[in-house]
């Protein structure tokens, strides 16, 4: 494995204690800052590209199923996984690929792009009645993998005390998204039909593109980057600390998706909430552990803390998954424990993508978040397959038992890290970062 990359922002960050340079220095100084305008106009207006995105994505998931049982075809459950989970594998295929676009002839044209493909596949869907075409849709869909692109753009449109800011508004954007269509989706259906849906995915996508071209500023470090020696892709895909960030990502997705096999069911079981009325439950529980991470991810800028904080939310997970794997009943302990998973999982969610934009070197920030994106669509995918099998070859309770494995064990792998940010490294922080090769 080779050594980790000397050029990356975070420095050479080796075992010992960090010192303070004048960057660790400058760092200190900016650190408490607010965003600058053209930090915040970035940041909301690519926040709001992710949530128009994504708005068209959720809106599918909670009709679908019932949907699809009125196409040809629709009596075969495969068929109707692979339309949902197609548009993961076609993502995963084509994340680095447009990272490393995004990298070579920038971020923006490249984002145009993938929103046109993505419109493309939702049109697509939206004119046929045919199971097949779907599939044939939702895998244009994801073929429109921008996701990298769209993160390497907020990395080079802030600066590093305050990324994970920036990347909270992205997670804030998307979790507030997703808790709308849980509301909208069957009220929409019932107005314009399945693909009447499909084609306001389409146009949800082309006023991204409207928000791209219009709103967002030009990234004031695109320019520098595109002219800086290419890094090889070997040394990108095998720096040990990026790889422990993937495996981070792989994991973090990996258990939501397999705890999310049981946990409807538990709902309506142990709660007693019917599956009709879940939304009840996810809204609140979504908008309140926005808030509640917001806090934490202030102060660990603040002080330089965001190791304490990242390995305090991956154990956080770990106990969630323990408490659920006992079996608890009743709506309200369920309830905390999902709201305490929410609340760790946005902020990983935030911290990840942040970290990884700034221990890449600049000029390969666009395959490095490619790479991160990629693991993070295989972990969606290979969390569902867990938890289905896990559920059907053991029982329930040991999908909650296999993610707490999986949690301690990217609990191990994190407090290796031998990288963090400059700004997580600097001043009083800086004794925390003292590792055992």
């Amino acid at each position: 494995m080779p050594p980790p990359l000397p050029d990356s922002p975070a420095g050479a960050g080796s075992t010992g204690e960090a010192r303070a340079s004048p960057s660790a220095r400058a760092q200190r100084r900016v650190r408490g800052d607010p965003m600058t305008p053209l930090e915040l106009r970035a940041s909301v207006s690519l926040a709001s590209l992710f949530a128009l995105r994504m708005l068209g994505l959720f809106l599918i998931l909670p009709v679908f199923a019932v949907h699809a049982r009125s196409l040809p075809g629709g009596d075969d459950a495969t068929l109707i996984g692979l339309a949902l989970g197609i548009y993961g594998l076609t993502q995963a295929a084509l994340q680095i690929p447009f990272g490393a676009a995004s990298d070579r002839f920038g971020r923006k044209p490249v984002i145009v792009f993938g929103l046109l493909v993505f419109a493309a596949g939702s049109f697509v869907a939206a004119a046929t009645d045919n199971l097949v075409v779907t599939i044939v849709g939702r895998a244009i869909q994801g073929a429109g993998a921008i996701s990298a692109a769209v993160t390497a753009l907020i990395a080079d449109s802030t600066r590093d005390s305050q990324r994970t800011k920036a990347m909270a508004m992205v997670g804030a954007s998307i979790g507030l998204t997703f808790s709308l269509s849980l509301v909208v989706a069957p009220l929409l259906y019932e107005a314009v039909g399945m693909g009447g849906i499909f084609a306001a995915t389409g146009l949800l996508a082309l006023a991204a593109i409207a928000v791209i071209a219009l709103v967002t500023p030009a990234a004031p470090l695109a320019a520098a980057a595109a002219q800086a020696a290419r890094t090889p892709f070997a040394r990108i895909a095998l720096d040990a600390d990026l790889l422990r960030l993937n495996f981070g990502i792989f994991t973090l997705h990996a258990a939501q998706m397999a705890m999310f096999v049981v946990l409807p069911t538990w709902l309506a079981d142990r709660g007693g909430i019917a599956l009709g009325d879940h939304w009840k439950l996810y809204l609140p529980v979504v908008l309140l552990s926005f808030a509640l991470m917001v806090p934490p991810l202030l102060w660990s800028e603040r002080v330089g803390r965001l190791r304490r904080l990242f390995l305090a939310a991956v154990a956080l997970l770990l106990a969630v998954q323990v408490l659920l794997s006992l079996q608890p009943g009743g709506l309200v302990p369920l309830a905390l424990l999902l709201l305490a998973f929410f609340v760790g999982f946005n902020i990983l969610e935030a911290s990840l993508p942040s970290m990884v934009s700034q221990l890449a070197p600049p000029e390969a920030k666009g395959t490095a978040l490619g790479i991160y994106n990629t693991t993070q669509s295989l972990g969606l995918f290979f969390g569902g397959l867990l938890g289905g099998w896990v559920q059907q070859t053991w029982s329930k309770p040991a999908v909650f038992e296999v993610c707490a494995v999986l949690m301690a064990l990217w609990l191990l792998i994190a407090a290796r890290q031998r990288r963090w940010p400059a700004y997580a490294r600097s001043g009083p922080a800086a004794r925390e970062n003292r590792f055992r090769q």
